[in-house]
């Protein structure tokens, strides 16, 4: 027997239309039956389940089938319809499921082409107790079966769920008609709804025999529920694949439509674009300096766009990479301007200070002008952050009278972005090197190469191996990018990369280039800054007069000293701007305001000062030393403390030193236990006395050797009590054996001690030649001692005489 199960939707001109909305909105005929026939007829089906409150045709075809039918029809009895577990075409009682529907046959139609037709009605869930007959067809006794009472709330609830779901189902389903909404809408009760919808949906057989064998009504309509959502998941996914499909076939259609007709169009014309465009690209090509190699390539590769379809997509990959042929400036060069007194008023006008890179530019320019192929150097400034690194790129170029181009490298990853992408790539492109050049439209131009500690290393490649190529002089000249394929010079451009670390830079690429440290600007040297670059470039960008804001070098002076902390000035910039706007508030408005600004408009407009230099104060305590410190933002004093207790001999050092310092105090320790007997030093003390060593500001960390020397010497005073003379610092390494060693950042100590009131600086002797590069006028009021041994630095720093107390212990 084959079935065709459907959801039978009502017709007007349906006679079966009362049935039907009796069948499928009402639930009347399974309420009121609470009997079953001793003997009922059982009609098995093949590969379905017919589920109460629902109605199929069913095509007839087994011989004890259509005599079942036949008396059916004749006695209008009940039949009883369960499906076969498998299919085989005479079916005994262990191949017949035992829970089924009970049904009534509505109609038999007798097909003209012989075979029988017959609509049949499911009725309500039965169960079958025992087999009594199977000729002339199935016969058994069974039992009603009845659903377990649900809630009425959980019941509207589920019958919510599964319309909603249905809804959505029938909205994204072509084969369902939209008039199926309105007949689920009206169905009432929640057994109806399950069963019907149940049997139009593709659930396995299995499952819906499940369905039917599971006696509460709530679990039924939840396995519904399972099905329901996983239909409408597939018909979901279903309708992204076919609408990005058709979009996609629609617009190759619309595609090809138009290019025929744009074709059609010309031929009508006599016109042919495509030639005129390749006619136009082989003229630019004619005023093109490049060699016959790059001229060979160009020339291969017109020929080849001019055999291509215009409509072809290799066609644009090919037009592209002709244009980045035609924009690069073979061997085009901007002429230098060799004029070097100019060159360094230009330099110092836009730049106070930096000698060392102003120096080394202009002997550049000098070696250029006597010697024309002279390949250019590649230059790294390093020093800390806003000195002006990357500005002074723009004011080379503008000295040289070349072209200027910055390439960040921070956070670069990307091996692609130096050397570029292969053209076998969709969207390849040059890298950033020859895009730079290309923008230039000169193959001379000064290159900044800005942040290069910053490029990071990736599965995509390492970017610092691929500018080794690019920054050796003796490469470069051949530079080979991935996707021009061509060798292109770089011997001509002026590389200046800018770093604030050279520690993450790649040895190699270190070596590669000529390093030039710019310090931090000393406190004079940022009011020369602000008063001839950032006040006057503050006054214009506010829309002030000259007249209307003047800051003395004192006021200026007292600003970087108490609102700003750092090496560079972008920070006094912002407190600049931030005066000039207080000025401009008050001019605005018609405020009155003085134009000589004092300390207490500074407060007014920047707040309370943020930062306290220390000071010299003098101590006469043993114990206590002024040492020098270097830090990124400029130099410092630093005192050294240290404390004596009974105890036995232990040493506490604090002030969060790093390992350099505490391997220092060790150091200064022993040469004082070795000369205890030089020193007058009783070494029964060292047993007896603890010893604490701290650095005062213990939230800041501090490292390095450069406080050696103020330790031993502190540890001196203490255990000799002997105290420091009056405005004496210094600096300086020492060793076992009592010798004193070189540091550096000088220039930064000795600024800081001056702006202290420091008087008199201890200095190892072999940084007398840091002394030497030191203006004259930086050094005035200070006198230096230069020393190679400890006896030497306690002879200057420490008083003769010895404190009297009353007890051993010192205490600071």
């Amino acid at each position: 027997m084959d079935i065709i199960p459907f959801l039978h939707i009502v017709n007007e001109q349906d006679p079966l239309d009362s049935f039907f909305s009796e069948t499928l909105f009402h639930d009347e005929e399974t309420e009121k039956m609470s009997a079953i026939p001793d003997e009922i007829s059982i009609l098995p089906l093949r590969n379905t389940v017919l589920m109460p409150n629902v109605t199929l045709p069913i095509t007839v075809g087994r011989e004890k089938s259509l005599r079942l039918v036949k008396d059916a029809e004749k006695n209008k009895s009940w039949i009883g319809v369960v499906s076969q577990k498998n299919d085989v075409e005479n079916p005994g009682y262990e191949h017949l499921h035992t829970t089924g529907t009970l049904s009534k046959i509505v109609r038999v139609l007798r097909l003209p082409n012989g075979n029988t037709t017959i609509i049949i009605k499911g009725v309500h869930r039965f169960k079958i107790e025992e087999f009594i007959a199977d000729e002339p067809y199935f016969k058994a006794k069974g039992i009603l079966l009845k659903d377990t009472p649900i809630d009425e709330k959980e019941a509207a609830a589920l019958m919510l769920n599964i319309r909603d779901t249905a809804y959505q189902i029938i909205q994204l389903s072509p084969n369902i008609p939209k008039e199926a909404e309105k007949f689920i809408a009206q169905i009432q009760h929640l057994s109806v709804l399950t069963h019907i919808i149940a049997n139009v949906l593709s659930i396995p057989v299995e499952d819906k025999q499940e369905m039917l064998e599971t006696d509460n009504l709530a679990e039924r309509a939840k396995i519904l529920l399972v099905f329901l959502r996983k239909e409408l998941e597939v018909l979901k996914v279903a309708n992204e694949i076919h609408t990005k499909v058709q979009g996609d076939i629609e617009q190759h259609q619309r595609d090809f439509y138009l290019r025929q007709q744009l074709k059609t169009i010309q031929e009508e014309l006599g016109e042919n674009f495509a030639e005129e465009e390749i006619e136009k690209l082989r003229e630019r090509g004619k005023s093109k300096k490049w060699s016959a190699k790059v001229q060979e390539v160009f020339e291969k590769e017109l020929n080849k766009l001019s055999r291509m379809n215009p409509a072809s997509p290799d066609y644009t990959v090919a037009q592209n990479y002709i244009d980045t042929l035609l924009e690069l400036p073979w061997n085009e060069y901007t002429k230098d301007k060799f004029n070097l007194k100019q060159a360094r008023q230009i330099l110092d006008k836009d730049h106070f200070g930096l000698e060392k890179v102003k120096e080394r530019i202009l002997e550049y320019l000098a070696v250029l002008k006597l010697k024309a192929d002279m390949k250019a150097p590649i230059l790294c400034l390093y020093g800390p952050p806003g000195v002006g690194k990357t500005s002074l790129g723009a004011s080379i170029a503008k000295a040289l009278g070349r072209k200027f181009v910055r390439m960040s490298l921070g956070g670069l990853h990307d091996e692609a972005e130096i050397r570029g992408h292969r053209r076998t790539y969709i969207g390849a492109m040059p890298g950033r090197i020859l895009q730079n050049i290309k923008k230039a439209k000169s193959s001379n131009p000064v290159f900044m190469l800005d942040e290069i500690d910053k490029i990071n290393n990736s599965f995509r490649g390492d970017p610092s191996s691929a500018l080794l190529e690019v920054l050796d002089p003796e490469q470069n000249h051949s530079f080979n990018d991935n996707y021009v394929e061509l060798d292109y010079d770089l011997s001509k451009v002026l590389f200046i990369a800018t770093a604030n670390s050279l520690d993450s830079i790649q040895p190699a690429l270190r070596d590669r280039m000529e390093v030039i440290e710019i310090n931090g600007y000393t406190l004079e040297e940022k009011i020369q800054i602000a008063q001839n670059h950032l006040i006057p470039k503050q006054i214009k960008e506010n829309g002030l007069k000259k007249s209307q804001i003047k800051l003395s070098d004192q006021l200026v002076g007292y600003i970087i000293e108490h609102y700003t902390k750092e090496s560079g000035v972008r920070t006094l910039n912002r407190c600049l701007a931030a005066m000039c706007r207080y000025v401009a508030k008050h001019v605005a408005s018609g405020e009155p305001i003085q134009s000589k600004l004092t300390e207490e408009d500074v407060i007014a407009a920047l707040g309370q000062p943020r930062f306290e230099n220390d000071l010299y104060a003098e101590v006469d305590i043993p114990g206590v030393m002024v040492g020098l410190a270097w830090t990124p933002v400029g130099g410092d004093i630093l005192f050294i403390e240290v404390s004596l207790s009974k105890g036995t001999g232990k040493l506490s050092i604090t002030g969060q030193l790093g390992e350099v310092m505490k391997e220092s105090a060790n150091v200064a320790l022993a040469y004082i236990r070795t000369h205890a007997e030089e020193l007058k030093i009783p070494y029964e003390d060292f047993s007896n006395y603890d010893v604490h060593i701290h650095v005062p500001e213990g939230a800041v960390p501090k490292d390095g050797p450069s406080a050696g020397i103020t330790m031993l010497s502190a540890l001196v005073s203490a255990f000799t009590k002997r105290t420091a003379r009056p405005y004496v610092a210094m600096t300086g390494e020492i060793t076992l054996r009592g010798k004193v060693l070189p540091v550096g950042g000088i220039k930064e100590k000795i600024l800081a001690a001056k702006r202290a009131g420091i008087k008199e600086i201890i200095l190892c002797d072999k940084n007398k030649r840091d002394i030497s590069e030191i203006a004259p006028h930086y050094l005035e009021g200070l006198t230096f001692h230069y020393v190679e041994n400890m006896m030497q630095v306690l002879d200057l720093a420490l008083k003769k005489i010895v404190v009297p107390t009353q007890s051993k212990n010192t205490h600071v």
